[in-house]
């Protein structure tokens, strides 16, 4: 396991072999060719290729937890329990949806989990300084900040940190050290940021303002 030298939580990302990240989420390498998918905690390769696309969300939690934290799948589990991710007819996985998911962080892991159905970077800044770390919805494009963003929401970060107007975060789908372990300055993280998102601090309450939309 790495840690950041910034913030000193686990640096980990949603696929199980952080060196073929780029392959998976930019070259189309087939997620069942992953040779650590059993690391993940996934009980066969068929279930860890279905869903590790989809827990940028709990990867974010498990770093929050720290070094002791559960499986990536073991919490896949618990979120289901909670309804934090629905299966629909076909199979299409829906989520992370954020009230259900702040409820199981609450009620099985000990958590403060705090749905922010707005947010912006003003409030991100002030709830860093207290010492939260904030969950926040962003483009999956911020793992290259040095092109225009795409645009806003459907992947989640963990922002850890903050150095004035910068803003440290860690990126689960980040395609290299220097990405998923990110420093940016405020203005450009907003240019992909919806707006949104989850803090957390130790705790045992869960705020849940109503059924959140998804990341």
């Amino acid at each position: 396991m790495t840690f950041c030298t910034t913030c000193a939580l686990p640096s980990l990302t949603q696929f199980a072999s952080p060196q073929l990240v780029e392959a998976i989420v930019e070259g189309g390498h087939d997620r069942a060719d992953d040779p650590a998918w059993e690391t993940s905690g996934a009980a066969t390769v068929e279930d860890y290729a279905l869903w590790c696309g989809h827990l940028c969300g709990l990867t974010c939690l498990r770093m929050a937890l720290g070094p002791n934290a559960p499986s990536l799948f073991d919490l896949r589990d618990g979120a289901l329990k909670y309804g934090a991710y629905t299966v629909d007819a076909e199979g299409d996985i829906h989520g992370l949806i954020y009230a259900p998911f702040a409820e199981y962080a609450c009620g099985e892991l000990g958590l403060d989990a705090t749905v922010h159905r707005t947010l912006t970077t003003d409030e991100i800044a002030g709830l860093l300084d207290t010492g939260r770390t904030v969950m926040a919805s962003v483009h999956y494009g911020i793992r290259r900040p040095e092109r225009p963003a795409p645009g806003r929401g459907g992947h989640l970060v963990l922002l850890t940190a903050r150095d004035g107007d910068r803003f440290h975060f860690h990126n689960p789908s980040g395609i290299s050290p220097e990405t998923r372990c990110a420093e940016l300055p405020l203005a450009t993280f907003e240019t992909f940021f919806a707006g949104r998102g989850v803090s957390l601090g130790p705790g045992q309450r869960a705020a849940l303002p109503g059924q959140s939309r998804r990341d």
